[in-house]
């Protein structure tokens, strides 16, 4: 391949993950034509798209996009997926998607800096996404001694969410303390005091 290729090949990965910081790398060898027109049908139904890569010039672009951790799921032939709501979601479709499609392999993905390979992506996909971490609290909050901890797993982003959220709907503090009626102490009877019954003699 000549020099020339390659730049256009890098540039090209360089334009589509320009906006891209969480994406998955696949494996869609072996997938026969009708299957896989089928797969990206469904993906690009939900925001996904596939582009198959090399690796070297996938290296290269992941690097000068600032991704290069991900470099270390290119083994072997590979696409990328990226779009979607969330890299959780791409990866729970694509796991759902290899159970009836054996060729169809999740190499890894990267999700807030940090890399999933092979070995953790069953992990990944147990990760709660944003509106799922939401709707964990909500319920923990109403339910009496409900662990807001366990609705809180996940990545950084999604627990910064959750907490910029409750401080959004947290009511706001009084600027300073209730004053009474005017004067600032309730008063009794005229003259401030209770008296009891009038004084004398009963003769």
């Amino acid at each position: 391949m000549s020099k020339p290729v390659k730049e256009m090949l890098r540039r090209e990965i360089i334009r589509r993950l320009k906006e891209v910081q969480d994406l998955a790398v696949v494996c869609v060898t072996g997938i026969g034509g009708v299957a896989n027109n089928k797969l990206r049908g469904d993906l690009r139904g939900k925001g996904i798209r596939v582009m198959i890569v090399r690796n070297a010039m996938a290296r290269q672009a992941f690097d000068e996009l600032g991704i290069a951790k991900a470099a270390s799921l290119l083994e072997g032939p590979c696409a990328v997926a990226f779009g979607g709501e969330s890299v959780i979601d791409l990866v729970r479709l694509m796991m759902d998607k290899a159970r009836t499609m054996p060729q169809l392999k999740v190499k890894g993905a990267m999700m807030d800096g940090e890399v999933f390979g092979p070995e953790r992506v069953e992990e990944l996909s147990k990760f709660p996404t944003r509106p799922e971490a939401l709707s964990n609290l909500s319920r923990s909050l109403l339910s009496p001694g409900g662990k807001i901890v366990s609705a809180a797993l996940g990545p950084g982003r999604i627990i910064g969410s959750i907490l910029k959220t409750i401080e959004e709907k947290a009511p706001k503090a009084p600027e300073g303390p209730a004053e009474g009626p005017a004067g600032g102490q309730a008063e009794g009877p005229a003259g401030g005091q209770t008296e009891g019954p009038a004084e004398g003699k009963t003769e």
